[in-house]
Protein backbone atom coordinates (compact mmCIF):
# COMPACT_ATOMS: atom_id res chain seq x y z
CA UNK A 1 0.00 0.00 0.00
CA UNK A 2 2.97 2.29 1.00
CA UNK A 3 4.92 1.92 -2.40
CA UNK A 4 1.50 2.43 -4.53
CA UNK A 5 0.97 6.11 -3.07
CA UNK A 6 4.35 6.70 -3.50
CA UNK A 7 4.53 5.76 -7.51
CA UNK A 8 1.18 7.65 -7.38
CA UNK A 9 2.62 10.91 -5.20
CA UNK A 10 5.32 10.06 -8.30
CA UNK A 11 2.77 10.13 -10.85
CA UNK A 12 1.33 13.56 -9.76
CA UNK A 13 4.88 15.00 -8.84
CA UNK A 14 6.30 14.50 -13.00
CA UNK A 15 2.67 15.54 -14.24
CA UNK A 16 2.81 18.62 -12.38
CA UNK A 17 6.63 19.35 -13.38
CA UNK A 18 5.31 18.58 -17.02
CA UNK A 19 2.82 21.23 -16.76
CA UNK A 20 4.88 23.94 -15.58
CA UNK A 21 7.78 22.79 -17.91
CA UNK A 22 5.29 22.98 -20.81
CA UNK A 23 3.68 26.32 -19.63
CA UNK A 24 7.39 27.73 -19.81
CA UNK A 25 8.43 26.93 -22.85
CA UNK A 26 5.26 27.84 -24.96
CA UNK A 27 5.80 31.47 -25.26
CA UNK A 28 9.32 30.61 -26.92
CA UNK A 29 7.77 28.38 -29.34
CA UNK A 30 4.99 30.77 -29.52
CA UNK A 31 7.44 33.11 -30.65
CA UNK A 32 9.68 30.90 -33.07
CA UNK A 33 6.36 29.68 -34.61
CA UNK A 34 5.54 33.21 -35.54
CA UNK A 35 8.56 34.14 -36.74
CA UNK A 36 9.08 31.17 -39.14
CA UNK A 37 5.27 31.60 -40.69
CA UNK A 38 4.33 33.42 -43.87
CA UNK A 39 3.01 36.85 -43.14
CA UNK A 40 -0.23 35.99 -44.96
CA UNK A 41 -1.49 33.49 -42.74
CA UNK A 42 -0.91 36.07 -39.78
CA UNK A 43 -2.52 38.41 -41.34
CA UNK A 44 -5.50 36.28 -41.73
CA UNK A 45 -5.41 35.08 -38.27
CA UNK A 46 -4.42 31.62 -39.03
CA UNK A 47 -1.84 30.77 -37.18
CA UNK A 48 -2.59 29.42 -33.40
CA UNK A 49 0.77 27.53 -32.50
CA UNK A 50 2.64 25.91 -35.33
CA UNK A 51 4.20 27.77 -38.01
CA UNK A 52 2.09 27.86 -41.42
CA UNK A 53 4.02 28.63 -44.41
CA UNK A 54 7.78 27.80 -42.37
CA UNK A 55 10.44 30.03 -43.51
CA UNK A 56 13.17 31.81 -42.25
CA UNK A 57 13.33 35.00 -44.22
CA UNK A 58 11.74 37.07 -41.48
CA UNK A 59 15.86 36.11 -39.56
CA UNK A 60 17.56 37.24 -42.56
CA UNK A 61 15.54 40.31 -43.11
CA UNK A 62 15.93 41.14 -39.07
CA UNK A 63 20.22 40.47 -39.06
CA UNK A 64 20.79 42.24 -42.47
CA UNK A 65 18.99 45.86 -41.93
CA UNK A 66 21.01 48.20 -41.11
CA UNK A 67 18.38 50.13 -40.54
CA UNK A 68 17.02 48.41 -37.52
CA UNK A 69 20.41 47.60 -36.26
CA UNK A 70 19.59 44.57 -34.54
CA UNK A 71 22.76 42.71 -35.15
CA UNK A 72 24.77 45.60 -33.87
CA UNK A 73 22.62 45.77 -30.70
CA UNK A 74 23.59 41.91 -30.25
CA UNK A 75 27.43 42.36 -31.30
CA UNK A 76 27.09 45.28 -28.08
CA UNK A 77 25.24 43.27 -25.51
CA UNK A 78 27.50 40.19 -26.17
CA UNK A 79 30.84 42.33 -25.34
CA UNK A 80 29.12 44.10 -22.55
CA UNK A 81 28.02 40.55 -21.40
CA UNK A 82 31.08 38.96 -21.60
CA UNK A 83 33.31 41.41 -19.98
CA UNK A 84 30.69 42.81 -17.47
CA UNK A 85 30.23 38.84 -16.25
CA UNK A 86 34.07 38.03 -16.12
CA UNK A 87 35.21 41.17 -14.39
CA UNK A 88 32.11 40.64 -11.74
CA UNK A 89 32.99 36.99 -11.46
CA UNK A 90 36.53 37.70 -10.41
CA UNK A 91 35.27 41.16 -8.16
CA UNK A 92 32.80 39.30 -6.79
CA UNK A 93 34.99 35.92 -6.06
CA UNK A 94 37.98 37.65 -4.82
CA UNK A 95 36.20 40.49 -2.46
CA UNK A 96 34.54 37.11 -0.56
CA UNK A 97 37.14 35.12 -0.15
CA UNK A 98 38.84 38.24 1.56
CA UNK A 99 35.16 38.32 3.89
CA UNK A 100 35.09 34.89 4.19
CA UNK A 101 38.85 34.61 5.96
CA UNK A 102 38.91 34.83 9.70
CA UNK A 103 42.02 36.73 9.99
CA UNK A 104 40.43 39.76 8.83
CA UNK A 105 39.07 41.38 11.78
CA UNK A 106 37.11 44.15 9.60
CA UNK A 107 35.39 41.52 7.43
CA UNK A 108 31.80 41.73 9.87
CA UNK A 109 32.05 45.76 9.28
CA UNK A 110 32.75 45.32 5.31
CA UNK A 111 30.12 42.45 5.12
CA UNK A 112 27.65 45.01 6.81
CA UNK A 113 28.41 48.35 4.55
CA UNK A 114 27.80 45.87 1.41
CA UNK A 115 24.16 45.06 3.34
CA UNK A 116 23.62 48.30 3.38
CA UNK A 117 23.96 49.75 -0.45
CA UNK A 118 21.86 46.86 -0.53
CA UNK A 119 19.21 47.32 1.39
CA UNK A 120 19.19 51.27 1.01
CA UNK A 121 19.65 52.65 -2.65
CA UNK A 122 19.96 56.48 -3.03
CA UNK A 123 17.55 56.65 -6.32
CA UNK A 124 18.11 57.81 -10.00
CA UNK A 125 18.62 60.97 -10.02
CA UNK A 126 21.80 61.03 -7.04
CA UNK A 127 22.93 57.63 -9.20
CA UNK A 128 22.98 60.05 -12.35
CA UNK A 129 24.96 62.67 -11.09
CA UNK A 130 27.78 60.48 -9.61
CA UNK A 131 28.04 58.29 -12.79
CA UNK A 132 27.78 61.38 -14.86
CA UNK A 133 31.17 62.79 -12.17
CA UNK A 134 32.61 59.83 -13.30
CA UNK A 135 32.73 59.87 -16.83
CA UNK A 136 30.31 56.65 -17.22
CA UNK A 137 27.52 58.65 -19.73
CA UNK A 138 27.98 57.61 -22.97
CA UNK A 139 30.91 55.16 -21.79
CA UNK A 140 30.48 51.64 -22.16
CA UNK A 141 32.49 50.98 -19.27
CA UNK A 142 28.58 52.03 -17.59
CA UNK A 143 28.00 47.81 -18.09
CA UNK A 144 30.47 47.09 -16.77
CA UNK A 145 32.33 48.68 -13.87
CA UNK A 146 29.58 49.84 -11.82
CA UNK A 147 27.35 46.76 -11.34
CA UNK A 148 30.50 44.35 -10.97
CA UNK A 149 29.35 43.49 -6.95
CA UNK A 150 25.68 42.39 -6.64
CA UNK A 151 25.53 41.98 -3.08
CA UNK A 152 22.68 39.26 -3.27
CA UNK A 153 25.82 37.15 -5.40
CA UNK A 154 28.10 37.85 -2.77
CA UNK A 155 26.60 36.51 -0.10
CA UNK A 156 26.05 33.24 -1.76
CA UNK A 157 30.08 32.87 -2.67
CA UNK A 158 30.89 34.40 0.50
CA UNK A 159 28.78 31.25 2.02
CA UNK A 160 30.13 28.71 -0.30
CA UNK A 161 33.35 30.10 0.76
CA UNK A 162 32.78 29.65 4.14
CA UNK A 163 31.25 25.75 3.83
CA UNK A 164 34.93 24.67 2.43
CA UNK A 165 37.25 23.41 5.39
CA UNK A 166 40.03 25.16 6.91
CA UNK A 167 42.57 22.21 6.62
CA UNK A 168 42.96 22.93 2.97
CA UNK A 169 44.17 26.57 4.06
CA UNK A 170 46.04 25.78 6.65
CA UNK A 171 47.56 22.67 4.62
CA UNK A 172 48.53 25.21 2.13
CA UNK A 173 50.21 27.18 4.52
CA UNK A 174 52.31 24.97 6.04
CA UNK A 175 53.42 24.31 2.36
CA UNK A 176 54.95 27.72 2.41
CA UNK A 177 51.50 29.65 0.16
CA UNK A 178 50.31 32.70 -0.03
CA UNK A 179 47.06 34.03 0.05
CA UNK A 180 46.69 34.45 -3.87
CA UNK A 181 48.00 31.16 -4.43
CA UNK A 182 45.67 29.71 -1.57
CA UNK A 183 42.97 31.48 -3.78
CA UNK A 184 43.93 30.39 -6.44
CA UNK A 185 45.40 27.02 -6.44
CA UNK A 186 43.85 25.99 -3.35
CA UNK A 187 39.89 27.54 -3.24
CA UNK A 188 39.25 28.15 -7.25
CA UNK A 189 39.74 24.38 -8.61
CA UNK A 190 36.55 23.56 -6.00
CA UNK A 191 34.78 26.34 -6.65
CA UNK A 192 33.02 25.61 -10.22
CA UNK A 193 29.60 25.31 -9.29
CA UNK A 194 29.38 28.79 -7.39
CA UNK A 195 31.13 30.38 -10.48
CA UNK A 196 29.08 28.92 -12.60
CA UNK A 197 26.10 30.36 -10.98
CA UNK A 198 26.99 33.96 -10.03
CA UNK A 199 28.50 33.97 -13.70
CA UNK A 200 24.87 32.78 -14.94
CA UNK A 201 23.36 35.35 -12.85
CA UNK A 202 25.75 38.43 -14.09
CA UNK A 203 24.67 37.04 -17.46
CA UNK A 204 21.69 37.37 -17.39
CA UNK A 205 21.38 40.48 -15.26
CA UNK A 206 23.58 41.89 -17.95
CA UNK A 207 22.09 41.25 -21.04
CA UNK A 208 18.56 41.86 -19.61
CA UNK A 209 19.45 45.79 -18.52
CA UNK A 210 17.66 48.22 -19.86
CA UNK A 211 17.45 51.17 -17.83
CA UNK A 212 21.24 51.81 -17.13
CA UNK A 213 22.02 51.89 -21.15
CA UNK A 214 18.77 53.86 -21.99
CA UNK A 215 20.04 56.46 -19.76
CA UNK A 216 23.42 56.52 -20.09
CA UNK A 217 24.24 55.46 -23.84
CA UNK A 218 22.85 57.43 -26.03
CA UNK A 219 25.23 56.89 -29.07
CA UNK A 220 23.78 54.11 -31.86
CA UNK A 221 26.86 52.78 -32.03
CA UNK A 222 27.29 51.80 -28.08
CA UNK A 223 23.41 50.70 -27.84
CA UNK A 224 22.40 47.10 -26.81
CA UNK A 225 19.55 44.62 -27.78
CA UNK A 226 17.42 45.93 -25.39
CA UNK A 227 17.35 49.18 -26.70
CA UNK A 228 17.10 47.92 -30.27
CA UNK A 229 14.02 45.56 -29.53
CA UNK A 230 12.32 49.06 -27.87
CA UNK A 231 12.74 50.60 -31.08
CA UNK A 232 11.86 48.30 -33.39
CA UNK A 233 9.43 46.60 -31.10
CA UNK A 234 7.31 49.31 -28.75
CA UNK A 235 7.77 52.83 -31.38
CA UNK A 236 5.41 54.79 -32.76
CA UNK A 237 4.05 53.81 -36.38
CA UNK A 238 5.95 56.82 -37.73
CA UNK A 239 9.41 56.40 -36.37
CA UNK A 240 11.91 55.30 -39.24
CA UNK A 241 13.11 52.06 -37.62
CA UNK A 242 9.41 50.51 -37.07
CA UNK A 243 8.82 46.94 -38.84
CA UNK A 244 6.87 47.50 -42.23
CA UNK A 245 5.27 45.14 -44.30
CA UNK A 246 7.88 43.85 -46.97
CA UNK A 247 8.10 40.64 -49.58
CA UNK A 248 11.55 39.34 -49.35
CA UNK A 249 11.95 35.82 -51.78
CA UNK A 250 8.41 35.90 -52.56
CA UNK A 251 7.43 34.99 -48.90
CA UNK A 252 5.51 38.54 -47.10
CA UNK A 253 7.21 39.51 -44.02
CA UNK A 254 4.81 41.66 -41.94
CA UNK A 255 4.52 43.26 -38.16
CA UNK A 256 4.04 40.61 -36.38
CA UNK A 257 6.85 37.76 -37.55
CA UNK A 258 9.27 40.43 -37.41
CA UNK A 259 8.73 41.51 -34.57
CA UNK A 260 8.50 38.10 -33.36
CA UNK A 261 11.98 36.98 -35.10
CA UNK A 262 13.74 40.26 -33.25
CA UNK A 263 12.25 39.44 -29.75
CA UNK A 264 13.74 35.64 -30.42
CA UNK A 265 16.94 36.38 -31.62
CA UNK A 266 17.28 38.19 -28.86
CA UNK A 267 16.55 35.54 -26.08
CA UNK A 268 18.84 32.81 -27.82
CA UNK A 269 22.06 33.94 -27.02
CA UNK A 270 21.62 34.26 -23.14
CA UNK A 271 19.27 30.86 -23.25
CA UNK A 272 22.39 28.74 -25.01
CA UNK A 273 24.44 30.14 -21.91
CA UNK A 274 22.22 27.48 -19.47
CA UNK A 275 23.02 24.34 -20.74
CA UNK A 276 27.41 24.76 -20.53
CA UNK A 277 26.09 25.34 -16.70
CA UNK A 278 23.60 23.20 -16.01
CA UNK A 279 25.64 20.42 -14.20
CA UNK A 280 26.74 22.93 -11.66
CA UNK A 281 24.16 25.53 -11.12
CA UNK A 282 21.76 23.10 -8.96
CA UNK A 283 24.45 22.49 -6.45
CA UNK A 284 25.55 26.53 -6.94
CA UNK A 285 22.35 27.72 -6.37
CA UNK A 286 21.66 25.26 -3.41
CA UNK A 287 24.95 26.54 -1.38
CA UNK A 288 23.72 27.42 2.45
CA UNK A 289 20.51 25.07 2.09
CA UNK A 290 21.87 22.67 4.22
CA UNK A 291 25.04 24.04 6.42
CA UNK A 292 24.54 23.51 10.31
Amino acid sequence: MKRKKIKLFDVINNTVLILIAAICVYPFLYIFFVACSDGAFLARGQVTFFPKGFNLEAFKYVLNNNDLNVFGGLLNSFIYTAAGTFVAIAATYITAYALSRPQLKQRYVLMGLFTITWVFEAGIIPQYIIYSACGFVNNPLVMIIPSMINTQFLIICKTYLEGIPLELEEAAVVDGANQFQILAKVFMPISKPILATIGTFYAVQIWNQYLVPQMYLKDEQFQTIQQVLKQVVITSGDSSTTFRNVVQNGILLNQQNLKAAAIFVAMVPIICVYPFVQKYFKKGILIGSVKG
